[in-house]
């Protein structure tokens, strides 16, 4: 089975993304920062804060629908905000998505925020709320059950330092997770965390038996060329040991976003 988790970054970096996530055969895609906006007049919107902007292609999700047919497809919205294409504004919604190839029955599943609440009115104030997405799925190849889960982790202005607001994210996540996932079944923890490798996360995280690859296999880079600053951390893919890795790869090439995609071979 293949898993890859990825922060799409609003699919500024449509072009390379969209034939990577159809070709690299994954049975489940754990996305991050993917973007939907209704009534959309144009492909691309922007997203504008303090004086920054970036381009967000504004129907992201519906366009990985149409080049994924053979998956089932969920969008879990964290807030609906502002997108712009000049003075005209777009309600837009933004949060997670998760693939799952549809030969992969999904027999358990659970949504929830780990970090503030749904916004329907704008995006809110730093650090705006994030949600996670759990799902147990069935292997018919090998005849076992698996569960998945991914989050994205709350941007703190300051840093990507532990805060008492990560710590409830952690337990957070561990609850969610707790609500789907059975005695015994393997476990892949997955998204764009937000935090360092010393970060209490990861000792939250272990009450699961949950062990990172990034950071014990001695991967030292999640970003691609795209990101300039330091430190390089930022996306995780954490397992039981239970879960045979064949291999795992924070992908360099292609570079389909500002993030590495986090490709995981198990069985």
């Amino acid at each position: 089975m293949r898993i890859v988790s990825l922060n799409a970054w609003g699919g500024r970096l449509y072009e390379p993304l969209m034939p990577y996530l159809a070709d690299v055969d994954a049975d489940v895609l754990c996305l991050q920062e993917v973007v939907r906006t209704q009534d959309a007049d144009s492909r691309w919107l922007v997203y504008r804060d303090h004086g920054v902007e970036l381009p967000q292609r504004a129907n992201l999700f519906e366009e990985l629908k149409a080049a994924l047919p053979a998956y089932d497809a969920f969008f879990l919205p964290v807030a609906r905000g502002d997108l712009f294409n000049g003075d005209r504004r777009f309600d837009s919604e933004f949060g997670l998505a998760t693939f799952v190839r549809k030969t992969r029955p999904i027999i358990g599943q659970a949504t929830g925020f780990v970090h503030g609440e749904f916004s329907a009115d704008g995006y809110g104030p730093h650090p705006r709320s994030r949600n996670a997405h759990c799902i147990r799925l069935f292997d018919y190849e090998r005849g076992y059950p698996i569960t998945i889960a991914h989050m994205h982790g709350l941007r703190d202005l300051e840093g990507k330092g532990d805060t008492p607001a990560r710590r409830h994210q952690a337990n957070a996540l561990v609850e969610i997770i707790r609500q789907v996932r059975q005695e015994g079944d393997r476990l892949v923890v997955c998204g764009d965390f937000n935090v360092l490798p010393d970060s209490e996360t990861f000792e939250i995280l272990g009450s699961l038996g949950l062990v990172d690859l990034v950071t014990s296999r001695g991967h030292d880079d999640t970003r691609t060329s795209y990101y300039k600053k330091q430190p390089r951390f930022a996306d995780y893919m954490l397992v039981t040991p239970n879960v045979e890795v064949v291999s795992f790869d924070p992908v360099a090439e292609p570079e389909v976003s500002d993030h590495r995609a986090l490709l995981l071979d198990m069985r």
